[in-house]
């Protein structure tokens, strides 16, 4: 008995060859259906994020000019807001009574903003179909820039490292990611296009930390995390980061990608030159000392600074904005939301330390809570770096640093070729010492502390060469 076919056979079909029809299988259907759901969730995302938001700031922008409030300014093309100075004046004022701390993050953003900032993030890769778009859009623009000698500031958190990003930043020579970008990071050009017109001026506020930090919509901040995550999201697991292998993780789409950013945010800078000189990309980015390496591979003329502290004193400050932040992200979900976006591994409910050579294994999350755990990281982390040595790396000692300001900053300023270094000496007075804690913290390990002070004493004799 011949069975129906549900289909007709093909002209010159002689049934002997396999009857092949085009036939939607469920792994195919499935990445169709997907297909069709990321395109249509891309268009919500677009009228959204680049319609009906943009509107709503701009009758927000009118009703406080009706009010007689000070007027949004539009983004000047020819020159970007100079970055916002890290004032460290909030501890000072809180002693006098001038100021309640830093704000909650819920309370700086609007329902839009967060109902933004969430679909921004949970539409990646939407972000990543428009970063691809922009590309076609301002070929011209993009190709025309170049990238010498970008400047990328890594460490393990309260290393100094946003006070060593923020001044060099406030030189004319860098680029840099800023709250600006936020949230659209992926699409520099077309964020700025769109937001332009309704940037707001000033916004400083302490930041989460508590340290007396100032930051304002212009400070330059590490965002560059969300976009390696992005890529390469095998590394990322629910408890830790794996470094990236000595041989690198070469990917032609992430490649291009993440240099044609780099280029986008120097465009930024109108043509990419100030007072002649080629503008460069400057990156503070703690997740980067999990793959100096790799920066090395994509950017090869680059410089990666990697600051360091006395480790108990370091040990002791981390232990601090963990509980800190346990605190924080158990009582804002929105802040815990935020800073997990962005690539904020360091602190509280969102910690995933960067596994240096398995020294996780073994450890729990209840760890934390305790200085040994914070020794042990800073003794994997230096360790690393200094058991992988590379030209490109320049390791800064903070506490020298903070001690003797001005010869220091000529220093930093003659490895990383910044002209002008006078310029950058004058900023001297924005150091100070960084606070010390008690050494002998109650459960602190004296073969630890032994280790790690060995460790910081090869430290320091690098960090002179």
């Amino acid at each position: 008995m011949t069975g129906h076919r549900l289909f007709a056979e093909p002209a010159g079909f002689d049934g002997a060859s396999p009857f092949v029809l085009a036939y939607v299988g469920p792994g195919a259907g499935l990445a169709a259906i997907g297909a069709l759901l990321t395109m249509a969730g891309v268009a919500v995302f677009m009228l959204v994020g680049f319609v009906w938001y943009p509107m709503l700031r701009l009758l927000e922008v009118w009703r406080r000019h009706g009010e007689g409030a000070e007027p949004a300014k539009p983004a000047e093309p020819a020159k970007p807001a100079e970055p916002a100075k890290p004032r460290r004046q909030g501890a000072r004022r809180r002693r006098h009574g001038e100021g309640a701390g830093p704000a909650k993050l819920e309370d700086r953003y609007s329902p839009a903003d967060r109902l933004l900032h969430r679909m921004a993030f949970a539409a990646v890769p939407g972000q990543k179909a428009l970063a691809d778009l922009e590309d076609r859009l301002y070929a011209r623009r993009i190709d025309g820039v170049r990238i010498e000698r970008p400047v990328f500031i890594a460490s393990l958190p309260r290393a100094g490292t946003t006070l060593l990003l923020e001044t060099l930043g406030l030189t004319d020579a860098f680029a840099t990611h800023t709250y600006r970008h936020m949230p659209f990071l992926f699409v520099p050009l077309l964020w700025n296009l769109v937001s332009r017109r309704f940037h707001l001026a000033g916004g400083d506020v302490e930041r989460a930390h508590g340290d007396g930090m100032i930051i304002g919509y212009d400070s330059a901040e590490a965002f560059e995390e969300a976009l390696w995550r992005a890529f390469h999201r095998s590394r990322y697991l629910p408890d830790r980061i794996l470094p990236w292998p000595a041989d690198g993780l070469a990917s032609a789409g992430f490649d291009a990608f993440i240099r044609n950013h780099v280029r986008k945010l120097i465009a930024l800078r109108t043509s990419g030159e100030e007072n002649g000189r080629p503008v460069r990309y400057l990156s503070k980015n703690n997740g980067n000392l999990a793959r100096v390496a790799e920066v090395i591979r994509l950017f090869p003329d680059a410089t990666v600074l990697v600051p360091f502290r006395n480790p108990a004193d370091h040990a002791a400050s981390m232990l601090r904005q963990h509980l800190r932040f346990e605190k924080i992200h158990a009582a804002e979900a929105f802040t815990r939301r935020y800073m997990e976006d962005i690539g904020h591994f360091d602190f509280g409910a969102n910690l995933r330390p960067i596994d240096f050579d398995h020294w996780l294994d073994g450890t729990g999350p209840a760890a934390a809570r305790g200085a040994n755990f914070w020794l042990r990281y800073w003794c994997a982390a230096f360790g690393h770096v200094l058991a992988n040595p590379a030209a490109n790396v320049a390791l800064v000692d903070y506490d020298g640093l903070c001690a003797g300001p001005a010869p220091a900053l000529r220093r930093i300023a003659g490895r990383i070729g910044l002209a002008g270094a006078a310029a950058l000496a004058g900023a001297a007075g924005r150091f100070r010492a960084p606070t010390r804690y008690d050494a002998a913290a109650p459960d602190a390990d004296g073969e630890l502390l032994e280790k790690a002070s060995a460790l910081h004493r090869e430290l320091l004799e690098r960090s002179r060469d």
